[in-house]
């Protein structure tokens, strides 16, 4: 059930409320009043139905989404500095400092799965709007990079040893008896897998994988013969199923699982020294040219070409700010593509015969600018929490992808206020100098002589 209004508490004569204590100039208080929380609020309330606890203000939920993106924080960890932080409180709402925890940090997951990919798409579709003019820009760049998973690097080992524990805890609930437990025994094994490829340990650790694969077998068998009743076998099939998909997968199978709490993981090879494979979901990422302002993120479900991906990046781009992009300028990773609907892809290629100077100068300029989205990734993986994502699925990709452009576009849209005001009060203060000098200068002469 949608809470009626924000909690309205009786102001003290003995305290000051936020408005009068903070300092109006803050980046984060100016952001508070510029977005139009009415709005998201109005958006928002079809997820509510009309009966049950009321639940938690929906102003409040969407700024510790915005403020646990916006400074990297845990779900845990922006909780604790609400209480902490008077900026972090008036920017949901309050009026007055409060001085217990607004919400359980499980309430997060909860909230996510409501308002699920429409509702923060809604919420990027503000951080947009926020820039007016500058986000409706003719030309954007595209391209796409790597969410990486919460998981190890995936290895047999790991996952038959994963698929024996798992076997043995739905055994424990269901009051099945094993006729083997293998604690002792995969132990051991896993003990074996240390310094793997040195030359004298690698025959042992390959006859100790064939056997750990060859116990997750016989456990994995052994549990579906004791599953007897109807109810047992629904509830366990799709788990059971996932167990024997990774004993039946080989070296060069597509469609690897690479995790079983998240079997829609992909790898994706990218080349890097330091890190040749990554282990996560693609995204696509579409900013304007000039200000770099992103218009379009979401994450792909499979290992798609680039290519494939820029249909439905543009299309989303025109959906969130009401108009269709005129020129997409990619790299070499989308060959193959010239023209999608109106607009006009533009790829890196050498000049044709009898281009004017004028036409190779401006070409060049373009693609210049489109390394410009490079270090923009950079910033969404380091300080908007895209380089490793810690929500569930796929709709927990799409999600994150899409609240750490939004938080990108709230910090830019701060930085660009308090540059506006640094600047603005450093040349009033010039200003008043320059008219006191002015002022001051003929009467201290006057006085002199």
């Amino acid at each position: 059930m949608k809470s009626s209004s924000p909690n309205q508490h009786q102001k003290s004569f003995l305290y000051q409320g936020l408005t009068e204590m903070l300092n109006p100039q803050d980046t984060l208080f100016q952001l508070t009043n510029k977005i139009d929380w009415a709005e998201l609020e109005k958006e928002f309330a079809k997820y509510y139905i009309n009966f049950g606890r009321p639940a938690k203000p929906i102003r409040l939920m969407v700024s510790l989404l915005i403020l646990k993106q916006l400074y990297n924080l845990g779900d845990e960890t922006v909780v604790e500095r609400w209480v902490q932080n008077p900026y972090y409180q008036y920017f949901s709402g309050e009026k007055d400092f409060q001085w217990k925890f607004p919400v359980e940090p499980s309430d997060f997951v909860h909230f996510r799965k409501r308002i699920g990919e429409e509702g923060v798409k809604k919420i990027l579709e503000i951080s947009i709007r926020l820039h007016g003019k500058e986000a409706m820009e003719k030309e954007v760049v595209v391209d796409t990079t790597v969410q990486e998973k919460n998981i190890t690097f995936p290895t047999d080992a790991k996952l038959h040893k994963k698929i024996i524990a798992q076997c043995r805890k739905i055994a424990t609930e269901e009051g099945i008896e094993q006729r083997q437990s293998y604690k002792r025994t995969v132990k051991k094994l896993i003990m074996l897998q240390r310094f793997r490829n040195h030359p004298k340990n690698k025959k042992a650790a390959n006859a100790a994988a064939r056997k750990l694969k060859t116990i997750a077998g016989r456990v994995v068998r052994e549990l579906e013969r004791k599953l007897t009743t109807e109810e047992q076998k629904q509830k366990y099939e799709e788990k059971i199923e996932l167990f024997n998909r990774i004993l039946r997968q080989k070296k060069n199978d597509k469609e690897k699982v690479y995790s079983i709490h998240e079997p829609k993981t992909y790898c994706i090879s990218k080349g890097k020294e330091h890190k040749k494979y990554e282990f996560g979901s693609k995204a696509s990422i579409v900013t304007t040219k000039q200000s770099g302002i992103i218009v379009g993120a979401y994450s792909l479900e499979k290992n798609d070409y680039d290519g494939h991906t820029l249909p439905k990046a543009l299309d989303q781009c025109e959906e969130l700010r009401g108009e269709r992009p005129r020129v997409a300028i990619v790299d070499r990773g989308y060959r193959g593509k010239s023209k999608i609907g109106e607009t006009e892809i533009l790829i890196p290629k050498p000049p044709k015969k009898g281009t004017s100077e004028y036409e190779k100068k401006k070409a060049r300029a373009r693609f210049r600018r489109r390394a410009a989205i490079e270090p923009i990734i950079g910033h969404l993986k380091t300080d908007y929490r895209l380089e490793k994502n810690y929500l569930k699925g796929v709709v927990g990709d799409s999600i994150n992808m899409m609240l750490a452009a939004a938080a990108f576009n709230f910090k830019k849209w701060m930085r660009k206020m308090k540059n506006f005001f640094g600047s603005f009060f450093k040349n009033l203060q010039r200003d008043i100098f320059s008219l006191l000098e002015s002022i001051l200068s003929p009467l201290i002469l006057k006085f002199t002589f």
